[in-house]
């Protein structure tokens, strides 16, 4: 799928009018279809029992019903939905919004009582009380009373849901199933035993005073949400230039910001080449996870934050969210980065990308939480664990050097505070069990 079509259908996916739009106009089609089963078979249902067998004003009172406690429903619904978002912007904060109206059950249960409601209303209309022209649509009528069924078990449905998706242990752990999946998407290869992290291509001059080189400025001002790095390979193969990324996914810009530069070669041209080049950089208003690893870790360490505030004080929320990140900065551990510097299929260098390190990951998950956490011994502590734990299964060098820094400022800061002696002996005991993990930690 290209970097568009994926921004394109996150948005859609993320939106609360796209599910319940497909799910009405499925009850359009579902109530053409049996109203016409009705014309075509006339009276034949009588022989089932099973199938409504009433005249046309209990029909109308019947589907009158449905459709109008199907609309008072989902009335409700959409208030109790609204309710859980304040809740859930105000203790967890308003970027998990997104995650909460991504929630494809959420969408669908509010679908299917508007798909109910449309589909009891188009019937109505067909139903003819006179007697030289009477119409019952008998199946229609049965399928709207099997819909009513079914939109009650789906509202039971959803006073469990909704009692389950707003607790701290379930956000939590959708946010790192986010994070995981991210890495899996961004970051595919597994690490190898003789994977090495390849450096940045430092002889490639992106000096834009030079003649050689044009800057490319972004047309608006938001934050870089995905670039679509194959088709700028294949633009910058068949101009023959050489790209320099400048900010990556979840950097803001500012409008007429340089975001890249073009090395151009002696015989290339630059007519339209640079709008084409910005093209490809996907800006909007808020940033996502589409390429953007660092955005979902920042989520987990929002919630952790929020937790270790005076005026929640939750540690043990905190420590979840720790114990979250640990599993996906384990994963993207074992995962190679990419190279800074992109090749065509002929070996041509052709993009030198502003990539992530794993050193700029983990700095994003525990600078803050440490800071937060100086107060609560149990918070060092668990950070301590977690390094730990994420050490086991780092290979490169890079990254033990850069989980060994976190675990010094770690140490520095919990020695500042005025532990008790059985505070002082836990975290010592973590600290020394960390150091034993690092210095066994064979980077290849």
């Amino acid at each position: 799928m290209s970097t568009q079509l994926r921004k394109f259908w996150e948005s859609l996916s993320s939106s609360f009018w796209f599910t319940p739009m497909l799910m009405a106009a499925s009850s359009v089609v579902l109530a053409f279809g049996t109203v016409y089963l009705d014309q075509s078979l006339l009276e034949r249902w009588h022989l089932y029992g099973w199938i409504y067998g009433g005249g046309p004003e209990g029909a109308r009172a019947v589907l009158s019903v449905i459709a109008s406690s199907m609309i008072t429903v989902a009335g409700v619904v959409f208030s109790i939905t609204i309710v859980a978002l304040s809740l859930a912007s105000s203790q967890f904060g308003p970027r998990l919004l997104r995650n909460f109206m991504r929630d494809t059950a959420n969408q669908v249960i509010l679908g299917t009582f508007i798909a109910t409601f449309l589909y009891c209303l188009l019937v109505l209309r067909t139903i003819r009380g006179l007697d030289e022209h009477e119409f019952v649509p008998h199946i229609s009528v049965t399928t709207g009373v099997l819909l009513g069924v079914a939109s009650i078990g789906v509202l039971i449905y959803f006073i469990h849901h909704t009692a389950v998706s707003i607790q701290a242990s379930h956000i939590v752990s959708n946010v790192s199933q986010d994070l995981i999946s991210a890495i899996d998407r961004l970051f595919p290869d597994e690490l190898g035993e003789d994977e090495l992290v390849v450096g940045a291509g430092e002889n490639v001059d992106d000096n834009p005073t030079q003649p050689s080189v044009r800057r490319v400025e972004a047309k608006q001002s938001g934050y870089v949400q995905a670039i679509d790095n194959d088709s700028l390979l294949d633009l910058a193969r068949k101009h023959d230039v050489v790209v320099s990324i400048l900010c990556r996914p979840g950097r803001f810009v500012t409008a007429e910001t340089v975001i890249a530069s073009l090395t151009l070669s002696s015989h290339a041209s630059d007519a339209l080449l640079v709008n084409s080049v910005s093209e490809l950089f996907i800006i909007g208003r808020e940033r996502n996870s589409t390429q953007d690893v660092e955005f979902v870790v920042s989520q987990l360490v929002e919630v952790a934050l929020r937790a270790l505030s005076p005026g929640i004080n939750d540690p043990f929320t905190a420590i979840s969210c720790i114990d979250w990140l640990a599993a996906g900065l384990s994963h993207l551990a074992g995962r190679v980065l990419p190279s800074e510097r992109r090749f065509d299929s002929d070996g041509n260098l052709r993009i030198i990308a502003d990539s992530i390190t794993f050193a700029g990951v983990a700095n994003i998950a525990f600078n803050q939480i440490r800071q937060a956490g100086q107060p609560h011994p149990v918070i060092g502590i668990r950070l301590l664990d977690a390094i730990a734990a994420i050490a086991e299964r780092a290979h490169r060098a890079s990254d033990l050097q850069s989980l060994s820094s976190h675990a010094e400022l770690i140490w520095q800061s919990a020695w500042q505070e005025s532990l008790q002696g059985s505070d002082q002996l836990a975290l010592e005991r973590a600290y020394q069990t960390l150091q034993r993990v690092l210095n066994e930690g064979r980077p290849r």
